[in-house]
């Protein structure tokens, strides 16, 4: 059999798997993802793309093509029979709280996503290639006795037994995990009675809000949701069904219960691009890794109903955790230690997610309404009573060495939760130490290791660069160049609605400041006083790596 070494083994050419990949390109790590498809993602499953997940493609440089192509959610219609049996619109609400994000919560499917992020990939690998090897179907991974390459993988690819020997794998490769089963792990929890089915249909109907995201709640008929696709005729819809196994389902079944739920308004499918049956059940791995060298993402690990649009978001938010502390941890930034806090906030967020799924998959369900009265409005209520969570804005991670929480940090930036995704604000350009050098290697650029902003509470034109400490306007690039593109002002511009409020959003007195530590996934990492720089040194002790 013949074999090969390389550093990580990604086992699964998904969301999740692409995401750690970009780090691991960013960071020039050598990595082969083992994809059984013969060829990348063509129909996506998923395609609902919450704020978070939009900020996430931010930080990775591919966002632009993201919002140029999806449909934008803007706000949700509620429509349930009134006292004559027809179908009205009983409310409207915005999708998403105001200013929860600055991003907005978009639609487009994953097969697309996909496509970005190798885009992405090929050119940060600067090779022309992606790491991605089609026909490769993984059969089976443990950890062998090797310190250096712990990690066996054994594959067919097209046909043939290949052998990888890794630092680290991580399993990605969907609810019928071979790496989980590999392992012996188990997944844990259950499914229900309820079917639904789903489809990709282009509609011709004189139903008012078929362009808008809508749930419908028929006399009858059980409930619909619409979800408007990217371009200007494709529409998914979410059907319960009753009655049946999922396995019996066929596409004009589904056609036949769009109708009767649309009435009394017109409906027909003049094509269907992709349908499918599923039972909802919720189910969690029993561990998320092994040794920490082998490690699940995604649906190998948690398994819900597409309800809340959350399964291709965590699973990609899975691999953009597990990405950025591996990347730290092979190129000697960070110890080995970082890596153990990827189950710490992982399994927790997934474990929550379960439990949020539980609960709000029920108030999609006809029998449950009915014996709850549970009302359009009170749908609507819920609805936007979830909303920070549906946009991925409520997970808190707990306290560990890449995220300190101290009981002052609160005093100090009232506005920011330590282990919560640090805010954003709007703040003005200013240009349209030993802490540093003890992190960074001699001859490296500063902002290898350490990304710093400096924001100002001023009048942008009463402050001149040369009143600011160097290390905020380093000397980088091929050049030599200063770089003066780190330092903002939180003042007004005519131009930008909201400015002058970020020291007031964070909590911050203007007259104290404060040094606040973000993530590279841009979580809040520990608030400080300008003062506690010894607690600051201590901090980065315990989840960096010191030079010298």
């Amino acid at each position: 059999m013949e074999s090969e070494k390389v550093q990580v083994i990604i086992c699964g050419g998904g969301s999740a798997g692409l995401t750690a990949a970009i780090w691991l390109a960013r960071f020039n790590i050598d990595f082969k993802i083992l994809e059984r498809r013969p060829g990348p993602l063509e129909i996506g499953q998923a395609d609902g793309v919450q704020c978070r997940t939009v900020e996430i493609f931010e930080n990775l440089g591919i966002s632009e093509r993201l919002l140029e192509e999806a449909y934008h959610v803007m706000e949700v219609a509620f429509w349930s029979p009134d006292d004559n049996e027809g179908l009205v619109r009983k409310d409207l609400a915005y999708d998403t709280e105001e200013g929860l994000s600055h991003q907005p919560h978009v639609i487009l499917n994953q097969a697309r996503m996909n496509d970005l992020m190798l885009q992405e990939i090929i050119r940060l690998r600067g090779n022309g290639t992606s790491g991605v090897l089609y026909n490769s179907q993984v059969e089976s991974v443990r950890i062998v006795d090797d310190e250096e390459y712990p990690v066996e993988v054994v594959t067919m690819r097209n046909g043939e037994p290949y052998r990888y020997r890794a630092k680290y794998a991580i399993g990605c490769d969907g609810a019928h995990s071979t790496v989980r089963k590999s392992l012996g792990f188990k997944m844990v929890g259950d499914s229900s009675d309820s079917v639904w089915g789903v489809m990709d249909v282009y509609p011709v109907t004189n139903f008012p809000d078929i362009r808008k995201k809508a749930m419908l709640q028929s006399k009858s008929d059980g409930n619909l949701m619409i979800i408007p696709r990217e371009g200007d005729e494709l529409v998914r819809f979410y059907i319960e069904l009753s009655g049946t196994s999922a396995r019996d389902v066929t596409e004009q079944d589904l056609i036949n219960k769009v109708k009767r739920i649309f009435h009394p308004y017109d409906i027909d499918i003049a094509r269907t691009v992709w349908w499918s049956a599923y039972v909802i059940g919720q189910r969690l791995a029993d561990h998320f890794t092994k040794d920490h060298r082998i490690f699940l993402t995604g649906d190998a690990c948690h398994t819900h109903s597409p309800k809340a649009g959350q399964g291709m978001n965590v699973s990609l938010q899975d691999g953009f955790n597990i990405g950025w502390k591996m990347a730290h941890v092979l190129t000697g930034r960070a110890p080995p230690s970082v890596l153990e806090t990827y189950v710490l906030e992982r399994q927790q967020t997934a474990q929550q997610l379960i439990e949020f799924d539980r609960s709000f998959s029920k108030l999609f369900s006809s029998e449950y309404r009915k014996a709850n009265g549970i009302t359009a409005k009170h749908f609507r209520d819920k609805f936007v009573e979830a909303g920070r969570y549906t946009a991925g804005m409520a997970t808190k991670y707990k306290p560990s060495i890449v995220t300190s929480l101290e009981e002052s940090d609160n005093n100090i930036a009232s506005g920011l939760t330590v282990g919560m995704r640090f805010p954003s604000a709007p703040v003005v350009a200013r240009e349209l130490g030993n802490l540093i050098k003890m992190f960074t290697s001699a001859g490296d650029p500063v902002d290898k290791v350490f990304s710093h902003t400096l924001l100002i509470k001023a009048e942008r034109k009463t402050i001149e660069i040369d009143q600011l400490p160097e290390v905020f306007f380093p000397h980088t690039g091929p050049y030599n160049l200063r770089n003066v593109h780190r330092v903002f002002v939180d003042d007004t511009n005519p131009y930008m609605l909201g400015c002058g409020q970020a020291f007031s959003k964070y909590g911050i007195d203007a007259e104290q400041g404060a040094i606040v530590v973000v993530r590279p996934d841009l979580y809040t990492a520990r608030v400080l006083s300008l003062s506690q720089v010894a607690d600051l040194f201590t901090f980065f002790k315990g989840c960096l790596n010191s030079i010298g």
